[in-house]
C-alpha cells in the first residue's frame, strides 16, 4: 500500500464557488464529500489529485425533502441518513431499503449518494433503482444549472458526462402514484453486489393488467441498462406478464451484454437475472 501523496483540502461556501474552484484546479483537482471510494483509490496510487474540494459544508446540500410530487435528496446526503430518514420512509420506501443494503453501515454511514454517482461505479445500487424510477441529478457549473437524467449522466464505468467545473447539487425522485410498484433485490458475496435489479409498475385501476413497466439491471455491465423490449413484455395482464418472465429476463441478459469474470460466468448471471425479475414481479404485485 502506497503511502497518501500531499494535497489540499478546500471548503467552499456554496455552490458557485466550489464550480469555480474545480474550473481553477483542472485535473489537478476532485470533488470530496464521504471519500469511501475516492480516498481509497488516492491511497492504492490509482488516482492523484492535489487539491479535494470538500462540499459536504455548502448550505443545502445535505437536505432531504418533499417538493410537490418528487423527492429531493442532497448530494452529500449519507446513504445511512437516507436509510434512516423518515421523510424518505414515508415518500418512497423502496429507496430507503435499498440504501440499506449499500455495502456496509460504515460505508453507509460516511458514503453519500451524490459521491457514488458521480463516482459512477459499475457495482452501483442507487443507480440501478433511479434508473428504473425515472430519477434525475441536478448539476450546476460556471455556466448555471441543468437537470440530467441516469442515461445522460452515466457514459461507462467510472465515467460520467459531467463538465470539469461540475457540482451535483441532489437527486430528484419522482414519488409513487398510488397505482405504481416498484422492486430492488440484489445479489452480493462479502458486500459487493454481484447483481442489483431495479423494477417499476404501473398498473390498471383494478390492478389486473401492468400498463407499463421499466426494468434495470445493474452491476453486471460498465453501467446500469434498461431493456426496452422486456418491458414490452411484461407490459400486459398480470397473468401473461408472469409466463413472460424467462423470455424478458433473457431479452434484459442480452442488452446487458453479461461476459464471464471473477465474480461468475456469463450464464450464472443470466440465470439470476431470471429469478430476481421472477421475485421483484411477485415482490411487486404484493
Amino acid at each position: 500500500m502506497m503511502p497518501f501523496r500531499r494535497f489540499q483540502i478546500h471548503q467552499p461556501q456554496n455552490l458557485q464557488e466550489a464550480a469555480e474552484m474545480l474550473a481553477h484546479h483542472g485535473d489537478s483537482g476532485r470533488l470530496y464529500a464521504g471519500g469511501t471510494e475516492l480516498l481509497l483509490a488516492m491511497r492504492h496510487d490509482l488516482l492523484r489529485y492535489e487539491h479535494l474540494i470538500d462540499v459536504k459544508t455548502i448550505p443545502g446540500i445535505t437536505d432531504i425533502e418533499v417538493k410537490g410530487s418528487e423527492l429531493h435528496i442532497g448530494a452529500a446526503v449519507t446513504h445511512r441518513a437516507i436509510e434512516r430518514s423518515p421523510v424518505v420512509r414515508e415518500a418512497l420506501p423502496v429507496f430507503s431499503d435499498m440504501a440499506g443494503q449499500v455495502a456496509n453501515v460504515r460505508v453507509r454511514a460516511t458514503g453519500t449518494l451524490g459521491g457514488n454517482l458521480c463516482f459512477a461505479e459499475p457495482h452501483s445500487d442507487p443507480a440501478t433503482l433511479l434508473l428504473a424510477l425515472g430519477g434525475q441529478v441536478v448539476v450546476r457549473g460556471k455556466s448555471g444549472e441543468r437537470v440530467l437524467s441516469m442515461d445522460e449522466l452515466l457514459v461507462g464505468a467510472y465515467e460520467t458526462s459531467l463538465a470539469e467545473d461540475d457540482v451535483m447539487v441532489g437527486v430528484r425522485v419522482p414519488i409513487l402514484a398510488p397505482n405504481q410498484r416498484t422492486a430492488y433485490l440484489k445479489f452480493q458475496v462479502h458486500e459487493r453486489p454481484l447483481l442489483g435489479l431495479a423494477l417499476h409498475l404501473v398498473l390498471s385501476a383494478g390492478g389486473q393488467e401492468i400498463q407499463e413497466a421499466r426494468v434495470a439491471v445493474g452491476c453486471v455491465s460498465p453501467k446500469p441498462c434498461r431493456s426496452s423490449k422486456a418491458e414490452e413484455l411484461l407490459a400486459a395482464p398480470v397473468a401473461g406478464a408472469k409466463q413472460q418472465i424467462t423470455a424478458a429476463a433473457d431479452l434484459l441478459a442480452d442488452e446487458a451484454e453479461l461476459v464471464d469474470d471473477l465474480e461468475g460466468g456469463a450464464d450464472y448471471k443470466r440465470h439470476l437475472i431470471g429469478v430476481l425479475l421472477e421475485r421483484a414481479l411477485t415482490q411487486a404485485l404484493a
